[in-house]
């Protein structure tokens, strides 16, 4: 048990002071109650005195005022320290793990699941906020306030005190049976818990594959298999507590009646006087009354531990070297030196070496999963190189700081996410601090204000999770003027027009030539006449540069890039007959 509060405190980090004070705070506040015994001693001493005045009366009532007042304040003051500490602990552990998620290799999120972080991030910590205020509190207060009642009967008889302070010891015991218990079930617990966000999250995210296949009634079998699962693994965590915690009640029943019956032999022994008898044998089942409530939440505690550890395993995660510096090159040629890079197993980038000039156009290409979209993410520095080396303006980019780096590139990329906000903070996603004028200049650059306009709330819209209530094309051109807004000299555009329609790709042409303008471009494209106007043309097969040059260079040579010129235009003029139709 010690273990478990030491963790939590350790895990509280700076808020662990919060925790402290309200303690310190409760601890007190078991003083003041205790204070009613005092009260009730008086009145049970005038009785067996036969001497009730009106005095004694204003004893106890003022005894019992200042027990209830001096209560109430260190309550008050104890759960404003313990909400806050609760409250704010989480607060800061969300943003600890936004922020490292911010830092975390690509791969991380390609190897667990969207399930586990999110019932971390939600579930898991709405448990941690809601049960330490609660488990944390109760128990620890609990403790005290049965340690001190029981320290507290030693001015009436040690002995007295030693069999409340047994039954103290006795119930620890019981509980460490019990913890050691919880500690086996609750990862089991964890685990079912994040199964369930999974299937939840799978049977939402795959509802319309689920319409169109008529997959309803199996889909939702594996739901209901799930919450079932966890069901069950809730119950068996109940009956496998209940014998603990019955124990834990016996046991303080009988250390209270082994008082009751010890103080009416003390005093039938001569050695208790009948005020302080009749004193014991009214406080008996008093003594451990928080200590019984707090017992069902003992359990609870092996909870909090492995709550806690699923927060610190995301917190351990790899992370991308954030010790870099601040850079500011004059030139921001890139370049690639001897570059391999695999996914586990399975080589995808293998000993690539290449030069892009500072303000040229390079378009990548090459065979579905020859490793093209990998090679950019080389650049950006979504993962780090397995060996060799990337250079932007002479430096390695692991001897940036990830954002100096990230302030040189822009990206635009094939699936475009909008965030659940306006339209413009989403355009000003990576500038936070520009104006307003800077959002429509950028807007309209990118050939999305008209489109803006015709919205109820103009540039203040609220666009779904995901930009569900905006048109691909419409996402396209504004993550083109959060790019445009965002101005960086490096753009990396990531099949940016491959799932737009006829009617908007010109529009998207246009916006994609102003963001482009005087900047160094890299592009993964299958658009013939977007790959024609690079200056050099890297095609990529099986993870290596298969070939190298303009698009005329290329022509005059047999490989990929005359087979795929071959086949666009092929494509570009296939037509329906109108007499096949018939």
């Amino acid at each position: 048990m010690i273990r478990s509060f030491r963790k939590f405190f350790e895990f509280a980090g700076r808020q662990s002071r919060n925790w402290y004070l309200g303690l310190f705070y409760e601890i007190i506040r078991c003083i003041f109650e205790a204070l009613q015994f005092a009260a009730l001693l008086v009145v049970l001493d005038g009785l067996v005195r036969d001497h009730i005045t009106v005095r004694t009366a204003l004893l106890a009532f003022g005894i019992m005022l200042v027990s209830v007042i001096g209560t109430a304040f260190f309550w008050y003051l104890a759960h404003g320290r313990e909400g806050e500490g609760s409250y704010r602990m989480c607060e800061d552990k969300r943003i600890q793990i936004g922020n490292r998620m911010k830092y975390m290799p690509m791969g991380y999120f390609n190897s667990h699941s969207l399930g586990k972080l999110t019932s971390v991030s939600t579930a898991t910590m709405s448990d941690l906020e809601s049960m330490s205020f609660v488990i944390i509190v109760r128990t620890l207060v609990g403790v005290i306030h049965a340690s001190i009642f029981s320290a507290a009967m030693c001015c009436f008889s040690w002995k007295i005190s030693l069999i409340f302070l047994t039954g103290v010891l006795l119930f620890m015991g019981i509980n460490t049976m019990l913890l050691r218990c919880s500690q086996k079930l609750s990862p089991i617990r964890l685990e079912a818990q994040t199964e369930f966000m999974d299937a939840v999250l799978e049977y939402i995210q795959g509802m319309g594959v689920v319409r169109a296949f008529h997959m309803a009634k199996q889909s939702n079998t594996t739901l209901e298999k799930s919450i079932d699962e966890t069901q069950k693994k809730n119950r068996l965590i109940e009956r496998r507590r209940i014998p603990y915690i019955a124990a834990e009640q016996v046991v303080l029943r009988i250390a209270g009646a082994a008082a009751a019956f010890c103080s009416i032999v003390l005093f039938l022994n001569g050695t208790l006087e009948l005020t302080d008898c009749l004193l014991i044998l009214v406080s008996a089942f008093m003594v451990y009354s928080q200590l019984e409530s707090a017992g069902e939440m003992f359990f609870m505690l092996s909870m909090i531990d492995a709550s806690i550890d699923r927060v610190e395993e995301i917190n351990q995660s790899p992370q991308m070297d954030i010790d870099g510096k601040e850079q500011n090159p004059e030139r921001l040629d890139i370049e690639m030196k001897d570059v391999s890079f695999s996914y586990g197993d399975k080589k995808v980038i293998d000993h690539v070496s290449l030069t892009i000039p500072q303000g040229t156009a390079t378009a990548i290409v090459g065979p579905s999963g020859s490793g093209k979209t990998t090679l950019v993410n080389l650049i950006a520095r979504f993962w780090d190189a397995d060996s060799g080396s990337v250079h932007i303006g002479g430096m390695d980019v692991r001897d940036y700081r990830l954002d100096s780096l990230m302030k040189q590139i822009s990206m635009v990329f094939q699936n475009v996410y909008l965030f659940s906000d306006t339209i413009e903070n989403n355009i000003k996603f990576g500038s936070p601090d520009a104006a307003h004028e800077d959002v429509v200049r950028a807007a309209k650059a990118a050939r999305c204000h008209d489109f803006i306009l015709t919205l109820p709330q103009c540039y203040r819209t609220i666009i779904g999770e995901g930009g569900a209530t905006v048109s691909g094309g419409e996402k396209q051109r504004i993550s083109i003027a959060r790019a445009m807004l965002k101005n960086a000299p490096i753009v990396i555009l990531d099949e940016a027009t491959s799932s737009v329609d006829p009617e908007n790709e010109a529009e998207l042409q246009k916006a994609l030539e102003a963001l482009t303008q005087g900047k160094t471009v890299i592009m993964i494209a299958h658009r013939l006449k977007t790959v024609k106007k690079a200056d050099q043309i890297i095609v990529i097969d099986h993870g290596q540069i298969s070939q190298q040059g303009t698009h005329d260079e290329l022509m005059k040579q047999e490989g990929l890039y005359a087979d795929f010129v071959g086949m666009r235009e092929k494509a570009v003029g296939w037509k329906i007959k109108a007499d096949s139709l018939a």
